[in-house]
């Protein structure tokens, strides 16, 4: 990795958290969704992470006071004008002190302001230049503008997620922004710095989230391959087709999710549950033909007791069975609270790191910052003298 001044967070000796990412420091050019996401992967990994956020956004008042956005949390913050040469001078002092740097504008974008990947490499060799864009670098659309919802919509992703005969329902922005997105990106960069570190020059990783969504696709294309898959959505066993492994609505209007897709465990959920009602028929499940029958007594028995009553009586079993709990509830349930699935720090309760380390193990180490909140402290560390760091404030270039 490349040599730059230690920093108390990624210091054992100073009783720091350690993570397998320490010594790594990330430069990111501020952005929203998965960008920022990557970035706080990168951060919850342990790497020094510092966003470079927008002079114009810069409220001194703010500072030491809480951030609302969770997405930046572990890093710090310098605020730039990078459009001004100043500016642009203080990014690329930072990119040749670091190991990556990772950016989330239009293809181009970067080039014109005197920070892309030629001008980032040539100043560190060994730079890793993430990019994270929806419709990659090239290509027909990488021009333009899209959000989370039609990437999916072009990968076929979108086709897949609804009921029989509605129409396709956008799974929020987690499975294009967040997993083929930032997620793909974060593990993009530390396979480059893997190489790196393995004597391999520095290089440019084109996230694009058409392409991370399509990967995590490949089961159902496999699955269409071998005749396994049907097109229409709301029909298979794993998109809300198959009775066994869907959701229904309890007694108190809340929801239980049933996942009982093997035999040995639809045998233990009905056996626990008394299925069917009495006048209820129990259809053969392997028969799609059998499917609406099976899904309208599987309703009507759980309809009978409340959602917390049926957890109760399946949750400690192989029934595969699990409540649905809203956004409320889900940090206090007992099987997240043992394991500290989410955490509360700096008076935010927020999922905790992920994924865990035995040797090298992850904590939250700093809140998210406010734009420019250590401008002055990244600035010295990239060698800047004070009177410098007082010019580039004078002119505006940074804040």
């Amino acid at each position: 990795m490349s040599e730059r001044a230690h920093h108390p967070d990624a210091d054992p000796a100073a009783g720091g958290p350690v993570g397998p990412l320490t010594g790594v420091r990330v430069i990111e050019l501020a952005g929203i969704g998965p960008g920022p996401f990557a970035a706080m992967m990168l951060a919850d990994l342990g790497a020094d992470v510092i966003r470079v956020d927008r002079a114009t956004d810069v409220d001194p008042a703010a500072f030491g006071t809480p951030h609302p956005d969770l997405l930046n949390r572990g890093r710090r913050s310098i605020a730039v004008d990078l459009k001004s040469a100043g500016g642009r001078e203080a990014v690329r002092a930072l990119a040749g002190g670091a190991d990556a740097l990772i950016e989330g504008f239009r293809p181009g974008v970067t080039e014109r302001l005197g920070l892309g990947p030629a001008d980032c490499l040539a100043a560190n060799p060994r730079l890793v230049y993430g990019r994270m864009t929806g419709w990659g670098q090239d290509g027909p659309l990488a021009p333009y503008a899209g959000h989370d919802i039609d990437y999916l919509a072009l990968t076929g992703a979108l086709h897949g997620v609804g009921r029989a005969g509605e129409r396709p329902v956008p799974p929020m922005n987690l499975l294009g922004d967040f997993g083929g997105g930032g997620m793909m990106l974060a593990l993009g960069v530390v396979a480059a710095l893997y190489a790196v570190r393995a004597g391999a020059p520095g290089q440019v990783v084109d996230a694009a989230i058409v392409d991370g969504v399509s990967v995590l696709t490949t089961m159902i294309h496999s699955l269409r391959g071998v005749g396994r898959w049907q097109d229409p959505r709301g029909v298979n066993l794993l998109d809300g087709g198959a009775p066994f492994y869907d959701t229904y609505e309890c007694a108190d209007g809340r929801h239980l999710a049933v996942g009982a897709l093997e035999p040995r465990f639809y045998d233990e959920l009905v056996r626990r549950t008394g299925f069917p009602l009495p006048g209820d028929d129990a259809p053969e499940r392997t028969d799609p033909a059998n499917w609406p029958a099976l899904r309208a007594a599987w309703a009507r028995l759980f309809r009978t007791r409340t959602r917390d009553e049926w957890t109760a009586l399946l949750g400690d079993s192989d029934a595969c069975v699990a409540p649905v709990l809203d956004w409320r509830e889900a940090p206090r349930h007992p099987h997240l609270t043992a394991r500290r699935v989410f955490v509360e720090h700096a008076g935010a309760t927020q999922p905790a790191p992920a994924p865990r380390f035995s040797g090298t193990p992850t904590a939250l180490r700093r809140p998210p910052p406010h734009p420019g909140e250590h401008t002055d402290e990244i600035l010295a560390e990239a060698g800047f003298a004070a009177d410098r760091i007082a010019a580039l404030r004078a002119a505006g270039a940074v804040a």
